[in-house]
């Protein structure tokens, strides 16, 4: 980063992506991941996604741990944490411009699969968790983005918003912090740790605050818009570099 525009820039990527995950039950990465990734490196910037993911998503399960539904999300997790090892080990081996290039690929079909809703028989059932929890645990480790296998899953399941939100909390928890335990957390600069904390502070609240006046479907289209934009200039910036 450089100086000041690049802090203030990393408060707001901050701010943006904890108020979305806190109103969504997800989307930090989805909205935050590709701007970190472009101003900290993928392995800082995936980093901190996962970091900041696990952050909102335990204060949001504090208040709702008593929705979550165990013996759903086993398998799902059970997948998740066999497979982050894998995105680990991509993570650390793939040179940063493939690497760019791979995170714009999985955030640009990632968001582009539920914004047309897949509906597929292999996403239903026990069947359907294990393999939406592999593929997850894989891409959040790798990219920062495990929520859309996830949300695929839930779609695919039938599973009401209501019934997402808590379930896709204790989620990242789990398996970011799985991530964070294979990798190591990323390196800041003091003055950014605490901009980066505020930052995650104020978009909790500011998610809260939203959450009863922002129509789910408009949240959702603003989550998947940005994440798409993101993705694609994550894209350019890693295909620019090969």
């Amino acid at each position: 980063m450089a100086g000041w525009p690049g802090e203030l820039l990393l408060g707001l990527v901050v701010l943006a992506g904890a108020s979305v995950q806190r109103l969504a039950g997800l989307g930090f990465a989805l909205v935050a991941a590709p701007v970190l990734v472009l101003l900290l490196g993928p392995g800082d910037g995936v980093a901190l996604a996962n970091l900041a993911s696990l952050a909102i998503s335990a204060v949001g399960l504090a208040g709702s741990w008593r929705q979550v539904r165990p013996r759903a999300m086993l398998p799902l997790l059970a997948a998740a944490v066999c497979t982050v090892p894998v995105g680990a080990w991509a993570a650390a081996t793939v040179p940063p411009p493939a690497l760019l290039t791979g995170i714009g690929v999985l955030v640009t079909a990632a968001a582009l699969l539920v914004i047309r809703g897949l509906r597929a028989a292999a996403l239903r059932g026990v069947g359907g968790a294990v393999v939406a929890g592999a593929a997850s645990g894989v891409m959040n480790s790798a990219a920062g983005v495990g929520g859309p296998a996830l949300s695929l899953y839930a779609v695919n399941s039938g599973w009401t918003a209501r019934e997402f939100v808590p379930n896709a909390q204790l989620y990242g928890v789990v398996v970011n912090a799985c991530s964070l335990a294979a990798k190591g957390l990323p390196e800041l600069s003091g003055p950014s740790w605490g901009l980066v904390t505020a930052a995650l502070a104020g978009g909790a609240l500011a998610g809260r605050l939203l959450a009863a006046r922002v129509p789910e479907r408009r949240a959702r289209a603003v989550v998947l818009g940005l994440a798409l934009a993101g993705g694609l200039a994550t894209l350019v910036k890693g295909v620019s570099g090969l």
